[in-house]
């Protein structure tokens, strides 16, 4: 199932600097542009869990065991993904939506994994500020 995502943002990747900086994500013409488009939406998305989460690895360095559980989850998350988003990737297969169906899913996942990385490990129950600001999830 992960294989699917793989080769869709290989294939992705394959285009140039120079037609991302053309691209018009507001202006879609075709759906090659559609999945790049929602590849570099994805891309930026795991930008910012990354950024999340070594973040709450790094605000509770003092607590090892914690540590470990948070990576632990996350490892076990990055597996419910690809399988969750290699079913809706199957689901659509038969047709060129397939694409943009797995990587958006992937996209709204990723989003929901950083929100709550910040709820759970980013603030606090009292009326401290949060150490980071809270993400959006659309």
């Amino acid at each position: 199932m992960k294989k699917w995502l793989f080769i869709v943002l290989a294939s992705l990747s394959l285009s140039t600097v120079a037609d991302d900086e053309a691209l018009d994500c507001n202006n879609v013409r075709n759906t090659l542009e559609t999945n790049r488009c929602a590849a570099l939406e994805l891309e930026a998305a795991e930008e910012v869990l990354t950024h999340y989460l070594e973040t709450s690895v790094e605000d509770n360095a003092d607590d090892p065991e914690l540590v470990e559980a948070i990576q632990t989850a996350q490892k076990q998350w990055q597996a419910y993904a690809a399988a969750h988003c290699g079913a809706v990737y199957t689901q659509w297969r038969d047709g060129t939506i397939r694409g943009v169906m797995g990587i958006t899913c992937r996209t709204r996942l990723t989003k929901q994994r950083t929100h709550d990385i910040w709820q759970d490990f980013l603030t606090y129950m009292d009326s401290t500020p949060p150490v980071l600001p809270e993400p959006p999830v659309e």
